[in-house]
């Protein structure tokens, strides 16, 4: 049975916005590579799908655009040729090696996890909130930046119950920010 790892940059004061000063540097883009390269899917919402298109799908020409740094296409191409599924109800298709998934999210996603694997890679804000409420959720992990945004949505808001983790893995970037690995201690709702 495959895990399913919630996986989300946030500042110190739990803001998880993708512009909240959370810019990737050589190092932390190294550790999210080698986390896409580890997954056996990635599992979005229509919203961090459409965003993570947007920005990291190798466009048809082959050539990644300027703004990609050289440190960055690693990431971007394991990003690029990951298998992805999609909750959503008002997408009418995807591509980019995704497919959709429709229905009851919680028989879809224990579907997946009941697939050949080692580990499902979910992302985003709003499908892992739905995810945690389920208690589908098998890791939590942050890479929490040494940044206090004071705006912006929060981590997990709106949670309806709390679910008590414990401490499985810990890394240290030089920057300053910490990859913090938890898995809930009792089952959850």
């Amino acid at each position: 049975m495959r895990q399913l790892r919630y996986s989300i940059n946030v500042t110190l004061d739990g803001c998880c916005h993708h512009e909240a000063g959370l810019p990737p540097d050589e190092e932390s883009m190294s550790y999210w590579t080698a986390e896409m390269e580890r997954a056996d899917a990635l599992l979005f919402g229509r919203v961090t799908y459409g965003m993570m298109e947007s920005a990291w799908r190798k466009p048809s020409t082959g050539t990644w655009p300027g703004w990609v740094e050289g440190w960055q296409v690693p990431f971007a191409e394991a990003l690029d040729r990951a298998k992805k599924y999609v909750v959503s109800s008002t997408l009418g298709g995807v591509d980019w090696n995704a497919e959709l998934l429709r229905g009851d999210l919680g028989q879809s996603v224990q579907r997946l996890k009941q697939e050949p694997g080692e580990v499902l890679w979910v992302g985003g804000v709003t499908l892992p909130l739905a995810l945690a409420d389920l208690g589908l959720i098998d890791e939590y992990e942050f890479l929490v930046q040494p940044v206090l945004a004071g705006h912006g949505p929060t981590l997990l808001a709106g949670l309806r119950e709390r679910i008590q983790l414990e401490l499985v893995d810990r890394h240290e970037f030089r920057s300053g920010a910490i990859a913090l690995r938890y898995r809930p201690t009792r089952a959850t709702a």
